[in-house]
């Protein structure tokens, strides 16, 4: 075989390959926790604490995200909001927190959108996975017992 169509053969296989990595996530760039059928494990966390307590996790897991940054914290309304930076090409993703009380503790829902793009190849829902994590540490930190 020659070269060249070594070379094209190749390029023909990357090409497919990325394309085909493209249809692996759903063409949308906004994930909110228990709203998204694409995602369905992306729902609510539930935790056993005071709402004081659990905004006071939410900025602490906010803060030790790498490439995330607050924009505002509202302890009247138990929101708070936050941007996600990607690693890569530097989009920005806006993040909403909420901490509702429920009967059992507080309930914490999540949004993340991309600001451009009509697909975030699952960026955002990478985000609210990432977040849980660091906010389930910090929870955890809260009440080592639990």
């Amino acid at each position: 075989m020659r070269a060249s169509t070594i070379l094209l053969v190749v390029g023909a296989a990357i090409i497919l390959g990325g394309l085909g990595l493209i249809r692996a996530w759903p063409a949308i760039n906004v994930v909110e926790t228990g709203k998204t059928p694409e995602y369905p494990d992306i729902v609510p966390r539930v935790y056993r604490a005071e709402a004081a307590q659990a905004l006071d996790a939410v900025l602490h897991a906010v803060h030790r995200l790498p490439r995330w940054s607050l924009v505002a914290y509202q302890p009247e309304t138990a929101e708070v909001r936050a941007e996600a930076t990607s690693r890569l090409f530097k989009f920005v993703d806006d993040v909403l927190i909420r901490v509702m009380r429920r009967d059992e503790g507080v309930a914490v829902e999540v949004r993340s959108a991309s600001r451009i793009g009509r697909g975030d190849f699952g960026q955002n829902a990478r985000n609210i996975r990432a977040f849980f994590d660091a906010l389930d540490q910090e929870m955890q930190r809260l009440d080592p017992h639990k």
